[in-house]
Parts: C-alpha cells; structure tokens; sequence
C-alpha cells in the first residue's frame, strides 16, 4: 500500500515551519533581499526553536522520517529562499563532517558550527574553485603535508559563508596525480593565519546569504585537523575520506530542489490569489481561459516536483539506490519548475509583476541559482541519461 497522507511528526513540522515563515522570514524577506545582510537575528530565532545546525541536535533529532529536512526546507523557503538558506547555510559543511569524520571531529566540529538562541555560528563547505565547478576532480588547491600539519594553498570560489564562518571544510589535493584519490577535506577554523576572504559577492538573488571566495595562503593546520585521517597512534582511517563527502551530495539534492519548490509554490499562490481578484472587462482575470490553463499548468508543476522531490527523500532515508539518479531528477526537476513558475506568475500579474511593490520578481531572482548551484542542471542530466545508460536492458 502507497499513502501520501504526511504522519502526525511530518504535519507537525511542516506547521512549525510554515507558521515561522509566514510570521518571521516573509516580513523581513525584502529587507534583507535590498540590504544584502546576513539575518543573524533570524537565524538565531530559528536555532531557538530547532532549525539548522543547532546545539540541541534541532528539531529533525531523532526523527523517524527522511522527508522532514524537504518538508522544512519548502516551507522556509515559500518564505524567502535566502534566509532559509542562510539558516540551513552550514548543513553542508556539517554534512561533510558527518559523513567522513571520526567521532571525535564530529564531536568537536559539528559542536563548533552549532548555533542557539544566544549565538550564531556558521559552518562552510569550501568546493568551488575558479576553474573547478562542476569538474570538482580539477581542484588546485593544495594541501602539503610538513610534520604535524598540513599546509593549504589556494582560492574557493563562491563559497556560502566564505570568511565569515567559525569553521571552513576545505577540499583540496594533496596528489593531483591520483585524482579523486588525492582529495582529502580539512578543517579550517576562523582565525587561522593565511586564511582570508574577498569582499561578498553582489548576487542576483537569495541576497540574505553570504557568498564570497576564500584564500589559502601558506594556510597552517594540525594534520588532525584532516577528516577522515587516521587518528593518532594508528587504529585505522577515521572515516571514508573527501568522496565520502562528496558522494553525500547526491543525498543532498532532494533538500536542494525543496527550497526549489517552496520559492515555485510561493510565486504559484501569490498568482493565483491575485487572478481572483483582478478584475478585467468585467470579470476575474482567472475567468479567461488563457490565465486559467497557465495557473493549471503552474499547479501541476508544483505537485510534480514535490511527489519527485519526497520520492528521492523517501529513498535516501531507506538506503534505496537511485538506479535512475533519482536525487538529481529531483533538484533538476524542482528547480526547472521554479524557474517557469516564477515567469509565468510574472505574466499572470502583468505590470505588477514586473514592479517591486510584489514579490514575484524577486522569486524569479531567486529561483535561477538553483538551476546553477550544487550541480547545474545540464550536469545534473548528464548524470541521469550516465544512470539510464547503465541500466541493463528490458527483457
């Protein structure tokens, strides 16, 4: 049996983080959209009650379910996906060290990027370099091992919380001759001498989170500080090392196209509200056949990307394998919906929508990184058509 209906933890949630939209982020969405600030008082209301990386273990610990990180994400982001951004920003980072570190890292850096009511701090996967988008196995920064540390020397790109971050995961190379194999991820605590950050990218949406490019220069660190290295006095690897990392991305996605789906559903309700009331030659525009089928179309987008986006979530909870690079459909999918949906409410609006007295433009800014980021989405069929690929044939 198949059922669709959310369990009572599920609804509770997504309640939770919808009413904390609609009351804390939707009213603070353009402020931060024209200011370009970090929302450190948001964020630390939102670690109050459990979302992002907080001291508590949040309000998904424990959970038994793996589409509460989606739910909570399409809500935070129907209210702006910039501070929900910045409020899940080091979920990434944290998922790094989860996945690779030792017990003792996770228990000392995860700690580190945990925020509460009284205080923020921020976590930061550093990836992207200026020649290694989406060809992550072109990384030039180095790391050189000289005794008990390791020395890192290069610039990231792009980087949510670039610089302003209690704790940068750097991805760099310590034997670029071995590829994938010579990758390995390190800790990169605020402070540390040669470790700077440019001035914040002036971006074209989701403006409430803070991106810049990170430099590492003759950059300093324990050789400890290197997840999943070996700990001290031999014992074994301290975990799966940088593709272990990397390969938690895939897990990541569906996350990734939920923020996709609550900008689409945002700018989905705001058109079709406004349909209702606007009157033309003496009727709701929603009357005339040529809005009604684009609002048809909108609503169905919107539920299609979110049975892809929970069915991704649903596999990665259950250790499914994505044989089709279900997680990659997801963001893809979610993310082309977003983009369409937020043009279209822009046209369902007219001259209004163009204007910033409404929020559809901003949603249409919003919404385009996401077809950009965490993998574009032409790489994103690339690794889809790779998955059909090697499916065997029907019989």
């Amino acid at each position: 049996m198949v059922a669709f209906e959310l369990s009572e933890e599920e609804r509770m949630v997504q309640q939770v983080a919808h009413d904390f939209a609609r009351k804390e982020i939707r009213p603070a969405a353009a402020y931060y959209d024209e200011r370009e600030e970090v929302p450190y008082d948001i964020i630390k209301k939102a670690a109050a009650i459990g979302f992002g990386v907080t001291r508590e273990g949040g309000l998904l610990e424990g959970a038994s379910s793996s589409l509460l990180p989606s739910i909570m994400a399409e809500e935070l982001s129907w209210g702006c996906a910039g501070i929900a951004l910045a409020i899940n920003s080091s979920g990434l980072a944290a998922a790094a060290i989860a996945a690779t570190g030792s017990p003792a890292q996770r228990a000392q850096w995860l700690a580190a990027i945990a925020s509460d009511g009284a205080a923020v701090h921020l976590g930061a996967m550093c990836l992207t370099e200026p020649d290694a988008g989406s060809d992550v196995a072109n990384i030039q920064t180095t790391a050189t091992r000289d005794g008990d540390d390791y020395v890192l020397n290069g610039e990231k790109q792009f980087i949510t919380n670039g610089g302003i971050a209690d704790v940068h995961v750097v991805f760099a190379t310590e034997d670029r001759a071995k590829g994938w194999a010579g990758l390995g991820a390190y800790i990169v605590p605020a402070g540390t001498p040669g470790l700077t950050a440019g001035p914040a990218w002036r971006k074209m949406g989701i403006r409430a989170s803070h991106t810049a490019n990170v430099i590492l220069s003759d950059c300093r660190i324990p050789a400890a500080n290197k997840l999943g290295a070996a700990p001290a006095g031999g014992g074994g690897s301290g975990g799966p090392g940088a593709l272990g990392a990397l390969m938690t991305l895939e897990r990541t996605r569906p996350v990734v196209g939920a923020y996709a789906l609550g900008i689409g559903r945002a700018a989905y309700e705001y058109a079709l509200d406004y349909a209702k009331q606007r009157v033309q030659f003496g009727k709701p525009i929603i009357k005339n056949q040529g809005i009604g089928f684009m609002l048809a179309d909108m609503a169905m987008a919107v539920d299609s990307a979110r049975l892809m986006v929970w069915r991704a979530a649903w596999m990665a909870g259950a250790n499914a394998q994505y044989l089709q690079a279900e997680g990659s459909m997801a963001k893809c999918f979610a993310s082309d919906m977003a983009m369409k949906v937020t043009v279209d409410a822009v046209q369902v609006l007219g001259g209004q929508g163009y204007m910033r007295d409404h929020p559809v433009e901003k949603w249409v800014r919003d919404a385009k990184i996401f077809q950009i980021f965490e993998g574009t989405n032409q790489i994103q069929r690339l690794v889809i058509s790779r998955a059909l690929e090697a499916l065997p044939l029907r019989g």
